[in-house]
C-alpha cells in the first residue's frame, strides 16, 4: 500500500471521530437544511488548527463543519497555522496545503529545536520542531495504526507495541545522501557552455522541483564535507552533465591498528578511480586530500572517515567489530549509529526464551533477502550453520566476501530463484530461525506461500515499511487454508533509523504455532 492509502485511513478515522463527537454533543448538531460550505479556491490562504499527525508526518486539520480535512506539513497537534490550499480531493474528503507560518504554536512545538535552514520547505524532514521523546511516541503510534489498519487481525492477536528503540544520534547520523539536479532551459542549450547553475539538492515539499541544498545536518560530518566538495566540483564541470545527475556521498571507514602506518589502505585505493561517465550519476573519482579525512583515535586503533562519491567504488562500514564492504551505490542501512543496538536486539530475540515440551532448540539461521549479509554476518556466531539467500547475484558476491572478511566458516550464501526460494534449504525447519528484510513493497504472495510451506520454527521480520509488514504478518498469523501452519506474534517494536522524519523501521518476532489442535496442545502443556 502506498502513501495515499495510508493517508486516506487517517483522514477517514479522524472524520469518523469528529462526527461521533458532534453526535454526542447536542450543541454540535446542525440542521439538515444547512448546506455544505464550499471549499476555498485553490491557492487561497486560510487559517486552520491541527488536530493530529498522520502516519506520513503531516498535520491533519478538520474543517469548521467537520466533514473535510486539510493536510498541513511541518505542523504538530494544537498548532494554529496559516496555509495555502494547493489541491482539493473532494471525493476523498481532504485537501493538500502548503505551510506558510505558525499563528499560535501547539504545546508540543518548539522551533528552537530546528537545526536546518531548509526545514519547512525541503521534503526530507517533518518533525524537527518536536522533542525527541515526542518523536519516539509518535512513531510508536504509527506502528500501532499500521497493525490496526492493515493486518486484518482482531486486537487480541496483536501484542502491545513496544516503545520505539531510539537512535543514539538524532542529527549527523546519515552515512549516505544523494542530492540531485536537472539541466533545463539555459543549462541545457546544446553545444553551449551552461550559463546558469541549476538547484542541486532535494525535492521541495508538494512540488516536482528541486531546491538548492548547500548542507544537510542529518548527514555525518564527512558526508557534509562531501556535499560541499561535490557541489563545487559539479558547478565547475556542468558541461559534463547535459541531463543532470544524482550525486552520491557515502561514508567509508578505515580502522588502522595502533602501531601500523596508514600508508594507503584498501579503501583509499578503491576510491582512486576515474570518473563515471554514466548519465544520471556523478563521481569525482579523485584521490582525496588530507582535509577530506576525519581521524578519531581509539585505545586500539585509529579510525579514518572518508566520503566515497563513485557509485561503483567500495565503501566500508563497521558494526561493532564486524566489517562490511559494499559498492557505495548499493543498499546498506544509512544510520550506522543505531546498528549496534539494532543487531543486538535481534540477537537477543533469535532464540525463544523457553522451549515447549518436545521442541528442539534452534540451531540454524536462514536469512532471506540477505543482501550483503548484515544479519547473516552479525548473527552467525549464534548458530551451528547460517545461510543467506537473495535473488540478486551481485549482492551474494559481496556477502560471501563479507563472511570471509569476518572469518565465519559456518556461513554461506546462495543466489536463489524467486519462484523456488526455499526449495533446497538444507536445514530442518523446526530448528531454523528465518530472518526476512524485504523492500518497501513487502513480501510477495508467492514468497509468503513458500514460507508457510517451509514452516520455519521462528521468524524475525524486519521492515522499512510497517504498513506492508502488518499486512504480511497478518497473512502469516492466519496461516495456510488447511490450518497446517500458522504463526503467532511474540512482539512488535519500532526502530528509529531516521530521526526528524516520520519514517519508522519495524521488527516483528513470530513463532510457529504447534500443528496439533489448540485444545490438545493446551492439555499437553
Amino acid at each position: 500500500m502506498g502513501f495515499d492509502e495510508v493517508l486516506q485511513l487517517d483522514v477517514d478515522r479522524l472524520l469518523k471521530e469528529r462526527k461521533q463527537e458532534a453526535k454526542d454533543d447536542e450543541s454540535g448538531q446542525q440542521p439538515d437544511a444547512v448546506s455544505k460550505p464550499a471549499l476555498p479556491e485553490p491557492f487561497t490562504e486560510i487559517e486552520v488548527t491541527v488536530s493530529e499527525l498522520s502516519s506520513a508526518g503531516d498535520g491533519l486539520a478538520v474543517s469548521e463543519n467537520g466533514d473535510h480535512v486539510y493536510v498541513v506539513p511541518f505542523t504538530v497537534p494544537g498548532d494554529k497555522v496559516l496555509v495555502k490550499v494547493v489541491k482539493h480531493f473532494p471525493d476523498l474528503s481532504y485537501s493538500i496545503t502548503d505551510f506558510l507560518k505558525v499563528i499560535e504554536p501547539g504545546p508540543q512545538r518548539d522551533d528552537s529545536r530546528i537545526q536546518c535552514q531548509y526545514f519547512a520547505k525541503c521534503s526530507g524532514c517533518q518533525l524537527q520542531m518536536l522533542s525527541y521523546e515526542d518523536q519516539l511516541q509518535y512513531k510508536k503510534r504509527v506502528v500501532e495504526k499500521a497493525y490496526a489498519n492493515f493486518s486484518g487481525l482482531i486486537p487480541e492477536l496483536i501484542p502491545p507495541i513496544g516503545d520505539t528503540f531510539p537512535s543514539p544520534r538524532q542529527y549527523g547520523y546519515r552515512t549516505k545522501l544523494t542530492p540531485h539536479f536537472a539541466m533545463t532551459g539555459k543549462n541545457k542549450a546544446k553545444g553551449q557552455t551552461p550559463t546558469e547553475v541549476p538547484p542541486i539538492g532535494f525535492t521541495v515539499k508538494n512540488r516536482r522541483m528541486t531546491m538548492d541544498i548547500e548542507d544537510c545536518p542529518l548527514g555525518t560530518d564527512i558526508v557534509r564535507r562531501g556535499i560541499k566538495r561535490e557541489r563545487k566540483r559539479v558547478m565547475e564541470n556542468l558541461h559534463q552533465y547535459p541531463k543532470g545527475a544524482t550525486l552520491l556521498m557515502r561514508e567509508s571507514t578505515t580502522r588502522i591498528k595502533k602501531g601500523q602506518q596508514a600508508n594507503g589502505t584498501e579503501a583509499n585505493t578503491e576510491q582512486q578511480q576515474q570518473p563515471s561517465t554514466n548519465q544520471g550519476s556523478a563521481s569525482s573519482g579523485r584521490a582525496q586530500d588530507e582535509e577530506d579525512v576525519i581521524r578519531t583515535e581509539y585505545p586500539d586503533y585509529i579510525e579514518e572517515k572518508r566520503c566515497v562519491t563513485d557509485h561503483n567504488a567500495t565503501s566500508v562500514e563497521y558494526v561493532d567489530d564486524f566489517v562490511f564492504k559494499n559498492k557505495a551505490g548499493a543498499f546498506f542501512q544509512n544510520n550506522n549509529s543505531i546498528l549496534s543496538g539494532f543487531t543486538e536486539y535481534i540477537r537477543q530475540h533469535a532464540h525463544p526464551k523457553n522451549l515447549k515440551p518436545g521442541e528442539k532448540p534452534i540451531k540454524y539461521l536462514l536469512d532471506a533477502y540477505s543482501g550483503s549479509g548484515l544479519f547473516t554476518v552479525t548473527l552467525s556466531t549464534m548458530f551451528k550453520s547460517s545461510l543467506g539467500i537473495d535473488i540478486a547475484p551481485e549482492t551474494i558476491t559481496a556477502a560471501r566476501e563479507n563472511a570471509r572478511a569476518n572469518n565465519l566458516p559456518n556461513t554461506g550464501f546462495a543466489a536463489a530463484d524467486a519462484a523456488t526460494l526455499f526449495k533446497d534449504i538444507p536445514y530442518p525447519p523446526d530448528q531454523t530461525l528465518l530472518v526476512i528484510d524485504p523492500p518497501r513493497k513487502g513480501c510477495s504472495e508467492d514468497f509468503l506461500r513458500q514460507l508457510l510451506a517451509y514452516r520455519p520454527r521462528r521468524v524475525v521480520y524486519v521492515s522499512c515499511n510497517v504498513h506492508t509488514q502488518a499486512r504480511d504478518v497478518g497473512i502469516l498469523v492466519q496461516g495456510t487454508s488447511d490450518g497446517s501452519c500458522r504463526y503467532e506474534i511474540e512482539s512488535i517494536r519500532g526502530f528509529d533509523f531516521f530521526p526528524q522524519t516520520s519514517h519508522v523501521e519495524g521488527v516483528a518476532i513470530l513463532n510457529k504455532v504447534s500443528e496439533q489442535p489448540a485444545a490438545a496442545a493446551g492439555a499437553g502443556a
